[in-house]
Parts: structure tokens; sequence; C-alpha cells
């Protein structure tokens, strides 16, 4: 099924608003990045889950979520991105929805997401974040 999208001048902005979004994050300026990424989010039309952007605005969300210990907004967010079309077999979704399940005591959830990052990217999954992760991860997965 073809799918009608929204003029270039709409991608167009959304782009420069994502660009914007990534430079904050990259600066660790969380509210003005998630500022940014809503913005772009917000003029996705409907349905947005048919736009490959509605899923990774809504892992950038989570992600910021994440960063600034909202883990309940990233619990929400990151599961609303698992139901757009381009969610599935997303790494690095499972992993940051795993990371906030296990920071809110969710342990069940929290291994079922990090099982399912760890199928699709192995031990690469947990480089770089809290060694925290990956001792849970080892002592509960089944």
């Amino acid at each position: 099924m073809e799918h009608e999208y929204p003029g270039d001048e709409v991608f167009d902005r959304i782009e420069e608003l994502c660009e914007r979004g990534d430079e904050y994050m990259e600066i660790e300026k969380y509210r003005p990045a998630l500022k940014k990424f809503w913005k772009a989010f917000d003029l996705l039309p409907e349905p947005k889950t048919q736009y490959p952007a509605g899923t990774w605005l809504l892992v950038s969300i989570g992600d910021i979520n994440f960063q600034v210990k909202n883990y309940k907004g990233g619990i929400e967010n990151l599961n609303r991105a698992k139901t757009f079309f381009e969610a599935a077999g997303n790494p690095f979704l499972h992993f940051r929805l795993a990371q906030c399940y296990l920071e809110e005591g969710d342990k069940v959830s929290a291994i079922k997401e990090f099982e399912l990052a760890y199928a699709e990217d192995g031990t690469a999954i947990f480089e770089d974040e809290d060694p925290k992760y990956w001792d849970f991860f080892q002592n509960n997965r089944s």
C-alpha cells in the first residue's frame, strides 16, 4: 500500500527540527532537544504510525526521558514507539525501554526487553552503559 506523504516543506521542517534536537542532545541540553523532537513529531500527519520518522522521534524522546530520569515517560514513549511500523527489531528501543523498566522496579518487563535488545545486537548493546545493566541481565536472563 502506498502512503500519501506530506509536502516536502513539512519533511524539510521535520528534518531541520531533528537536526537541532540532535545538536542539543550532543551537548546534553535535553529540554530544548525534547521540544524540537515533539515539535517535529507533531508535524507528522495522521496516522503517524506510517512514517519511519515517527518511530525514531519517539525513540529519541524516550531516550531523553531516560537521560533526565523520567523513567515513566520513557516507558510510555518507548512503548508507543513499538506500535510504529519501523520499530520491529530496534535494539536501542528495547534497550532503553528495559533500562526504564528496571529503574522503575519492573524486573520482569526489563529482562524481556533486555533479551530482545541482546537478540538483535549481542553484548555490543551494553557497551558504554552502566555495568549494572549487564550485571542484571547476566544474573536474570532465562
